[in-house]
């Protein structure tokens, strides 16, 4: 999955960027508080792509 894509569809279910780092960026679910590190690849594997959405949704 493209970064762009996950980065699309987490922010659509209301998660907020809490920080940019070198090889990842922190994402924040503030209804539910969870926090879910996305990698800064251009590619993000399938696998690793739904349990971010799953963790943060």
């Amino acid at each position: 999955m493209k970064r762009k894509e996950l980065i699309k569809k987490i922010t659509s279910v209301g998660c907020v960027l809490v920080r940019h780092g070198s090889r990842h960026d922190l994402y924040r679910n503030p209804k539910t508080g969870k926090k879910q590190p996305v990698p800064r690849h251009d590619e993000i594997d399938e696998k690793l792509a739904k349990h971010i959405i799953k963790e943060l949704a």
